[in-house]
């Protein structure tokens, strides 16, 4: 028991160093947006490229605010007692997963599970949106 206190400790540690980390990225990032360039004296490839940096800079804020999400819920299951419990077989996750991801919230069975059930949903969603075209699709007028 006292192992698991322990680490619990270290677990909540790490994560609000990695929130502290995720958050001081975000606010540098809104910064660096609200102190860009104008478009004043600018051709046209710049303009695109600076849009287009901006775009990517969105992108990976969305990511880091996904992520500073993941850390806050970790938190919070750490003080009501459900961290290190798989969402969805309810097993415990072994200590050296939480260690290479403090925020996951399943196994690697179920994490792994989830994932080619994602594959195999994108393959039929993609496999469903072509289908072959017979000769019965086309009016013949003879």
């Amino acid at each position: 028991m006292a192992v698991r206190k322990a680490f619990l400790k270290q677990a909540k540690e790490r994560l609000e160093e990695m929130k502290a980390q995720v958050t001081s990225g975000i606010r540098a990032d809104l910064k660096e947006g609200r102190e860009g360039q104008k478009d004043d004296g600018m051709d046209t490839y710049d303009v695109a490229t600076e849009e287009r940096d901006r775009e990517i800079s969105m992108i990976i804020s969305d990511r880091d605010r996904q992520k500073l999400s993941a850390i806050e819920e970790a938190l919070e299951r750490i003080d009501d007692g459900s961290y290190g419990i798989c969402d969805s077989c309810e097993e415990e996750i072994p200590v050296e997963r939480l260690k290479a991801m403090p925020f996951t919230r399943l196994c690697v069975q179920c994490q792994s599970e989830r994932e080619s059930e994602a594959k195999r949903t994108r393959r039929a969603d993609d496999g469903s949106a072509f289908r072959r075209i017979g000769s019965s699709d086309f009016d013949e007028d003879a």
